[in-house]
């Protein structure tokens, strides 16, 4: 199975980072948030479960716009073979 070698950016990083501080955010802000910040730094790659929940919030127009960013990055990291 091949890997993805892309990162969270550290805009990305940033983002997700004040997400998981705010009490305000969803819990799926929040698991997005966490993908990706574990995906900062190292060979991780989104897994199938967070890849799912990434394409329904971005098939979705009631998320937040910072939601949906963390979505996108999230699913960018993802196995391209899935």
């Amino acid at each position: 199975m091949s890997k993805n070698a892309k990162q969270t950016s550290s805009r990305v990083a940033t983002l997700a980072a004040e997400t998981l501080q705010n009490d305000r955010s969803s819990q799926v802000a929040k698991s997005l948030a966490a993908s990706a910040l574990s995906q900062r730094n190292g060979d991780k790659q989104t897994g199938a479960k967070m890849e799912d929940v990434a394409a329904r919030v971005l098939a979705s127009d009631r998320y937040a716009d910072e939601t949906r960013e963390l979505a996108a990055s999230v699913l960018a990291q993802a196995n391209k073979q899935r």
